[in-house]
């Protein structure tokens, strides 16, 4: 009898509240949605900024050749006899670029993105209200694709909170505030579409923020803001076939950006830790032969020799399961929350070994510091031999041959069949040009763009001298 007065009571509690959002009118819940978004709007884009870049370049080309007269009869590229050849001057010019940030302090720290500031000789930074400061580069670290700048001599500047990218759920309200195609002042709203998304080539650490708000180029460093108006990531790149927007974004979370802010603040640089490990996630056909009933974890499968895992006990086959109280989550994540804490810092690992579960401390060191580079990494040469394909840096001469005049970059001479290469559609005759969004000149420069690609993902533009596309290289499949 009481279970049945409980059924109706929540049943007649379920029947009011329907009745209220079926009694709301879709017009007021729209006009509700927009005044809170024109309220977002209104209170951040005064501390959204646009950034006007300017970077010397400086064009080198050592040789030009001088055709053959014997071309004429016998094809081009004919080696019958040697091309002749003389020096060219180098051509220095400027370059323009443009991209958004946001101010955080009101005496004129902005955040931005690595990419929009990198290199510049002159950053200039125009407000809502149209007032323009020269700002000089704090710091910047590539490996997150984060930057702080500074306005100088600044006064009673507009701030953005800060939220907590943490707290942040799949579903939520975000807006997309910036100045794309350098129209500045834009906001654009959406979902978060996902989070912790890794290795996807952009930056070596970051666990990024999807989301369906509209990201365009000139967005890049711009705030990604929540519901309550708050920063909770920077935009940072796009998914896309044909360079524009495709419904798929990324943001830096911003726990993220101002755990790197504060180290450029302090030491001007950022220091990250290592454990030593090669890692992998377990799946449920790993899980079974190891005799967990779940799959989940992240499996050692190497230790390096005078690594701090090593030092702390830690073994291959190993499952950590849990870091400091909190489940590891996918590999990237695990690998992204080791390298945030300072070097020399204690890491509470619960692994599980043999059946049983043990809790084991491990001392962090620095990334880079003494045996540290080596720690986790393949060398260069090791990673071209898995790239799958032959290439070689393309000279004048070449380039002249192929029909690639003015092009740069290293052409693929051979493709393994059934390689990483061949699987991304690679084929001999391609010319790449840069890597991970980098130009790539030279077979050395090629192998260590590899090296620092973390999670086995690169990003390749690819030429096949009439067009060019962007193709992702996984070296773990």
């Amino acid at each position: 009898m009481k279970k049945s007065v409980v059924r109706l009571a929540v049943l007649f509690c379920s029947a009011v509240l329907l009745a209220g959002v079926c009694q709301a009118h879709p017009g007021e819940i729209s006009r509700e949605t927009g005044s809170a978004f024109s309220e977002i709007a209104k209170k951040a884009l005064p501390a959204v900024v646009f950034i006007d870049v300017e970077t010397t370049v400086i064009e080198t080309a050592p040789w030009r050749y001088h055709r053959s007269p014997f071309e004429e009869f016998f094809g081009r590229g004919f080696h019958g006899f040697p091309y002749s050849q003389e020096q060219v001057p180098s051509r220095k010019y400027s370059k323009q670029g443009l991209g958004s940030g946001f101010i955080i302090s009101r005496d004129g720290y902005i955040l931005t993105n690595n990419h929009v500031v990198n290199e510049a000789d002159r950053i200039t930074v125009t407000l809502a209200d149209g007032r323009k400061f020269d700002a000089v580069l704090v710091g910047a670290d590539p490996k997150s694709e984060v930057a702080l700048i500074k306005i100088e001599d600044g006064e009673d500047l507009p701030v953005l909170a800060l939220g907590d990218s943490d707290a942040l759920e799949v579903g939520e309200w975000v807006l997309a505030a910036g100045n794309p195609f350098g129209l500045s002042q834009t906001v654009t709203a959406g979902i978060v579409s996902a989070k912790e998304r890794g290795d996807i080539g952009i930056a070596d650490y970051a666990n990024f923020i999807q989301t369906d708000a509209a990201i365009n180029p000139g967005n890049s460093g711009g705030p990604l803001l929540n519901i309550d108006g708050e920063v909770v990531g920077i935009n940072t790149a796009i998914y896309s076939q044909t360079g524009g927007y495709m419904g798929i974004g990324f943001a830096i979370p911003i726990n993220l950006a101002v755990h790197i802010k504060d180290q450029l603040i302090k030491h001007g640089r950022v220091s990250r830790s290592v454990l030593g490990i090669i890692i992998q996630e377990v799946n449920e056909e790993l899980a079974k032969s190891f005799g967990m009933d779940n799959a989940g974890g992240i499996l050692i499968s190497q230790v390096m020799e005078g690594s701090a895992a090593e030092e702390a006990g830690l073994k291959a086959g190993d499952i950590i399961m849990e870091m400091d109280g909190k489940r590891v989550g996918k590999s990237s994540t695990f690998r992204n929350r080791v390298a945030s804490t300072p070097p020399n810092t204690q890491l509470d690992l619960n692994i599980f070994r043999e059946g049983e579960y043990k809790n084991i401390a491990a001392i962090t060191k620095e990334l880079g510091g003494e045996g540290g580079p080596s720690f986790g990494e393949e060398n260069g040469s090791a990673l071209l031999d898995k790239f799958g394909a032959t290439v070689e840096s393309l000279d004048l001469m070449r380039a002249q041959q192929l029909g690639m005049d003015g092009l740069k970059g290293l052409f693929i001479a051979e493709v393994e069949e059934g390689g990483p290469a061949w699987r991304a559609g690679l084929k001999a005759g391609h010319l790449i040009t840069s890597v991970n969004r980098r130009p790539v000149h030279t077979v050395q420069e090629f192998a260590q763009a590899l090296k620092d690609a973390r999670g086995g993902r690169v990003l390749l533009l690819v030429s096949d001298g009439q067009c060019s596309r962007f193709v992702i290289v996984s070296l773990n499949e």
